[in-house]
């Protein structure tokens, strides 16, 4: 930005409803200087027919997957692998086929799409790290890189999560096909940590946080020791109890289940984001909970693999606190995941209000509360309102002006928007007080496809 910007919009969201009308103002960095519902007479607003939401985070991706959206979808009951552990074998064989540029390219497809759904910031849970042969690349950081390049490039923000991934399964050795992923050791990964620190600061919108691909991926003894650190106060991000035979398989090495075996044994707080956690006891929910851990939910991915229902109900009467994530892409739109999630959860309680509580019924409100919140502390970057002045204005504008909205009131706004948006509702989405998407567009919207394209057609997995 070259010089400061004002802007009038018909509502901005924050934390206890709707400003209507809003003026905020804006830095030459993009920043916010002001925020008001009354305008300041010296400065000129453009004005917006539209309602700002903040930007929407993505807090668990595995921007590669991208490449391999639609193509298990053939099943075939002979196999017996028509369930997550056949769909990690098709996953490893892309895996194992991405060059650099490739990764990138990807990525730069992927993050646009986000965009254009109203992403503002994904957290990238990467352990594709080495080359093809399974060694190190001269920069150990080279492919994670590639997708701050990619960031960079679409003008999303990232925050970069290292995964440390050591072993094939519990007590088991990794196997080839997962040789691009592995670290044999703490002192492996802790290179690979600094490497991705240093990747990290050629570009002012990417940050770092510390992450363990899951108890069967590294040796328990391991995981409890290193768990020990304070992480630098950076967030720490490791799957978890995704799947029954995960379940099944912890319980014989380790005489526990996975959740109650990570409670028991390492300082949970909130400094954890425990991506699925889908199979866990009513204890193990509710100690959770109370731990301040939070859980990140990837509802299409979940239904998508037939992971199972997360116990929701019980962990938000707990206390729990839980984000959203795109996991293997094959959805990238925050309302569909928030969709996903509450009609999941109806129609196996019967009831209807699965985001509401006693201080807050409008579940259209409490669900962008819960994504937006707790996404931006899985990034590391917590907020107290969704919009503040001192902070960047990330925003996905949405038109006022279509026929849901037009005559909407304040009151049913937010339900609105979550319950029934589609993509032709959004007028455009601001990262930095940049407009990246405007009229569904992306100004390298062109070359990023194509070279997407060609990247597909290079792979031909298709």
């Amino acid at each position: 930005m070259t010089e400061s910007t004002a802007y009038k919009f018909d509502g901005l969201l924050q934390h206890d409803g709707w400003m209507m009308p809003a003026y905020i103002s804006l830095d030459q960095q993009g920043t916010i200087e002001s925020i008001s519902e009354t305008a300041d007479p010296n400065i000129f607003y453009s004005e917006i027919s539209g309602y700002a939401l903040p930007g929407m985070q993505n807090a668990h991706s595995h921007a590669f997957q991208y490449a391999m959206v639609g193509l298990t979808e053939h099943h075939h009951a002979a196999s017996g692998q028509d369930d997550f552990w056949g769909w990690r074998n098709a996953m490893y064989q892309l895996a194992l086929s991405i060059n650099p540029d490739q990764m990138q390219a990807i990525a730069a497809a992927l993050y646009l799409e986000m965009l254009k759904h109203g992403y503002t910031e994904v957290a990238e849970f990467h352990y594709v790290h080495h080359d093809l042969s399974g060694h190190p690349y001269a920069n150990q950081s080279e492919l994670g890189e590639r997708l701050i390049a990619a960031a960079k490039e679409v003008g999303i923000k990232i925050t970069l999560i290292p995964i440390f991934y050591q072993l094939g399964g519990f007590g088991k050795a990794a196997h080839d096909h997962q040789r691009r992923f592995i670290s044999q050791s703490v002192d492996d990964y802790e290179t690979l940590f600094a490497s991705s620190r240093q990747s990290c600061s050629f570009y002012e919108n990417a940050s770092i946080a510390y992450g363990i691909h899951s108890l069967r991926a590294v040796e328990p003894s391991i995981v409890k020791e290193y768990c020990q650190s304070d992480f630098e106060g950076l967030p720490f991000h490791m799957h978890i109890a995704e799947q029954l035979g995960e379940v099944k398989e912890s319980s014989k090495y380790l005489g526990q289940r996975p959740v109650e075996w990570l409670l028991e044994n390492l300082n949970v707080s909130e400094q954890y984001h425990l991506v699925h956690s889908t199979h866990m006891t009513d204890d193990e929910t509710t100690a959770l909970a109370k731990s301040g851990a939070r859980v990140v939910l990837c509802p299409s991915t979940e239904g998508n693999l037939g992971d199972g229902l997360f116990p929701l109900p019980l962990f938000q009467e707990a206390g729990g606190k839980w984000s959203i994530g795109t996991d293997s892409q094959i959805g990238i739109n925050p309302f569909e995941e928030l969709r996903m999630l509450d009609y999941r959860q109806r129609i196996n309680s019967h009831k209807r209000d699965t985001f509401t509580n006693e201080s807050n019924s409008d579940s259209g409100l409490a669900s962008i509360e819960h994504l937006v919140t707790n996404g931006r502390i899985a990034m590391g970057k917590p907020r107290d309102h969704f919009f503040q002045i001192g902070h960047s204005f990330d925003a996905l504008i949405m038109d006022a002006q279509h026929p849901l909205l037009a005559v909407c009131s304040k009151e049913h706004l937010c339900s609105t928007i979550v319950y029934g948006s589609t993509i032709d509702m959004h007028l455009g989405t601001l990262v930095n007080g940049q407009w990246l998407i405007e009229k569904n567009k992306h100004q390298k919207e062109s070359e990023i496809k194509q070279t997407f394209i060609q990247t597909l057609k290079t792979l031909n997995n298709r």
